[in-house]
């Protein structure tokens, strides 16, 4: 897998992601550049390559003159997620996502959980988009600081996650208002896919259903758009709380 951009690059060089080669616009090689530097620091591979190389290397034609040559994105375990909340000593806020199909919608959801303090996230093996290179591009390189565990069954990681004292709720229409929830312990959210939302054997397996008040005459959000909305309600519940 290739890590494209400036930004990107610099979140992976700067958080020890396995990099092979550097591959950097030849017009760069004369001028004072951060990446350059880090990745000489660090004692990796830079090949110079003209623009029109790059652009034929590149998936998502914004790779700014810079790919970094990477091995596949590095999963984690659900308990790699439950104990890193356990190690900065607050409880546990996860987001599960049931069948996230776009990878645009898989980087944006990446890019708030981690601007919101989300400590992992949980994606299906299975019929459900994994970290690809424009998961990475559009994630603007929040990836690079946030645990994604990959499960074969979202229902067993929703065990682990209660045997640990979360609660989890599902995001969806015919809930309970969110604003008149109690959101502030240990927390999972389930996002459902763009098309289909969460699947009903999953919704009643879990603890509650959240529910966004929609007040125009479309009734339903998009899915990155509606885990933002959720995860700061979280986050300003937590915040007010701990006033």
């Amino acid at each position: 897998m290739n890590i494209e951009g400036r930004n990107q690059v610099i979140e992976a060089l700067k958080n020890d992601t396995t990099i092979n080669k550097i591959y950097v616009d030849k017009n760069f090689m004369t001028r004072k550049d951060d990446i350059i530097a880090l990745a000489k620091k660090s004692k990796i591979r830079i090949e110079f390559l003209p623009k029109k190389l790059l652009d034929g290397m590149s998936v998502t034609s914004h790779h700014q003159g810079y790919i970094a040559e990477t091995v596949d994105f590095a999963y984690c375990e659900v308990e790699d997620i439950l104990f890193s909340a356990q190690e900065k000593g607050h409880d546990a806020f996860v987001v599960l996502l049931d069948g996230i199909e776009d990878p645009h919608n898989l980087g944006a959801i990446i890019r708030t959980c981690e601007c919101a303090g989300v400590d992992g996230i949980i994606i299906p093996k299975i019929r459900a988009c994994q970290v690809n290179e424009t998961v990475v591009r559009t994630s603007a390189g929040a990836i690079s600081n946030m645990k994604i565990a990959r499960v074969t069954n979202l229902k067993e990681a929703i065990d682990t996650l209660k045997d640990n004292g979360l609660w989890i709720y599902v995001s969806e229409t015919g809930g309970e208002d969110i604003y008149s929830q109690n959101l502030t312990g240990p927390i999972g959210i389930v996002i459902g896919s763009e098309g289909n939302g969460v699947k009903q054997s999953l919704r009643s397996y879990c603890d509650g259903i959240i529910t966004l008040p929609l007040k125009g005459s479309v009734n339903s959000l998009n899915a990155s758009v509606a885990n933002a909305i959720v995860v700061y309600e979280v986050l300003r519940q937590r915040d007010a709380k701990n006033k």
